[in-house]
């Protein structure tokens, strides 16, 4: 039996969760969920620019799992930008505690 997943920690929640391209209906859109922790990691790689240890030192993660989450994240912002889809931020696994010190956790939506 696999391991329980860990909760990922996260520093940042998103105020747009939703990106279409221009010019389709949504009705016609396939989506592509990218899980709050899936965006986090682009976020410190890629915004920040930290390597993967500084980026699993902060989501509080091995150096491999967020490996596993960034290879995720950017395949399915791949695959959308790619095939024309839609890119909902949504659920995951993760803790999250804003600057006022309150907690909040998500979960599902894991894929």
């Amino acid at each position: 039996m696999p391991r329980p997943t860990k909760r990922r920690r996260v520093e940042f929640m998103p105020e747009v969760t939703y990106f279409k391209p221009a010019g389709v209906p949504l009705r016609e859109l396939e989506e592509k969920i990218l899980n709050i922790e899936e965006l986090e990691a682009i976020r410190l790689k890629d915004v920040e620019g930290l390597d993967q240890q500084g980026g699993a030192d902060r989501m509080n993660v091995s150096r491999a799992t967020f490996q596993q989450v960034l290879v995720s994240a950017r395949a399915k912002i791949a695959e959308a930008l790619v095939y024309g889809k839609a890119i909902r931020v949504e659920g995951g696994i993760y803790s999250y505690i804003n600057d006022a010190g309150r907690h909040r956790h998500g979960h599902g939506h894991n894929k």
